[in-house]
């Protein structure tokens, strides 16, 4: 072989490296654009998640939030309720305070017994129009009842 052909042979070895090297450079060059931007999409969804999970945190926050707010709400309708029961207990009793006091008043009544105009039974007081029991309108000689005779 002669010198000029061994010069050319190492200027093709020395030219087909050069463009292998280049081959390489630019393929990992864009390998690595690849990955960055793979990297950059990653991310993204990550960042994506990462609100979707934020999101899913403050909506169990405001069911907490709600769940505690319908108990104290609860706790307020069972105070409210208990104190309504305590004043119809309170408006009943005064009633039948009013009952009795108007019982001890009314000369009619005797013995604490007053007539009961739905059965009759009791102890009708002197001019009373409640008939005694057993015994009906008619039989004491009072107005007939619409309904008919009572038991």
């Amino acid at each position: 072989m002669d010198s000029g052909q061994l010069i050319w042979i190492t200027i093709a070895i020395v030219v087909a490296l050069v463009i292998v090297g280049l081959v390489v450079f630019f393929g990992r060059k864009g390998k690595l654009k690849a990955d960055r931007h793979r990297a950059a999409e990653m991310r993204q969804t990550a960042k994506t998640h990462e609100l979707g999970a934020r999101e899913g945190e403050a909506k169990a926050a405001r069911a907490e939030a709600d769940a505690k707010q319908a108990e104290v709400d609860a706790e307020r309708l069972r105070r409210e309720a208990h104190d309504r029961q305590e004043d119809a207990r309170t408006v009943r009793e005064d009633s039948q305070k009013r009952v009795r006091d108007a019982d001890e008043l009314d000369p009619d009544v005797h013995g604490g017994e007053r007539p009961d105009a739905r059965t009759g039974q009791g102890q009708p007081g002197p001019g009373s129009d409640v008939p005694a029991q057993g015994q009906s309108s008619r039989q004491q000689g009072g107005p007939e009842d619409p309904r008919g005779p009572r038991p």
